[in-house]
């Protein structure tokens, strides 16, 4: 039902954090595929993916949109969830994200969700951390927030632009506050 698309720079860490948190997913049958995408071809992340049983993506580029495009042209599943590597979701995800696609898919419109957005308890925070909060605030969720979306809707929108600065902001905006749900789960970076 839901292929998850993670974009991991080369970085082992992160990247396992966040497949262990998929692991309840993925015994609720709510996880069909994660793929691991990327473009360092140093094979740390290679080996994770075989490990871990994941797919590996690897793509020609250095931007995140490629990443997260590369990715979505590799699933095979109707819903995308994409997430930044590091990203930790709340215990109450699965039921979450199962009833709001089962809400979208009962409402036939055009829904995408992101999750809410919680700072790691472990990590100083400082004012740049602070900015970061009064900005999610002032212009709505960011990149690293997730997002969770119909591969129909995805496509209708043109998807993620590989080449562009900021790809995932784009896109964002292109879904606009109206057709955008703020999930109660919370994601939380870490590493």
């Amino acid at each position: 039902m839901l292929s998850v698309i993670i974009p991991t720079e080369g970085v082992e860490q992160t990247a396992v954090a966040t497949l262990a948190a998929l692991v309840p997913g993925a015994a609720a049958g709510l996880i069909k595929e994660v793929l691991l995408v990327d473009g360092t071809r140093n094979g740390v992340i290679e080996r994770v993916a075989d490990v871990a049983g994941c797919r590996f993506i690897g793509y020609e580029g250095n931007s995140q949109g490629t990443a997260l495009a590369a990715g979505a042209l590799h699933a095979r599943s109707p819903w995308l969830m994409f997430l930044p590597a590091g990203a930790v979701l709340d215990t109450g995800w699965i039921e979450e994200t199962s009833q709001f696609i089962q809400a979208v898919a009962a409402s036939g419109r055009d829904r995408a969700a992101v999750f809410r957005y919680a700072r790691s308890p472990y990590v100083d925070t400082g004012f740049r951390d602070v900015l970061w909060s009064l900005a999610r605030k002032l212009v709505g969720p960011l990149g690293d927030q997730g997002l969770l979306i119909a591969r129909d809707h995805y496509d209708r929108i043109g998807g993620y632009p590989p080449q562009a600065r900021r790809s995932e902001a784009r896109l964002l905006r292109r879904l606009g506050r109206s057709s955008r749900t703020l999930l109660r789960s919370r994601i939380v970076m870490v590493g």
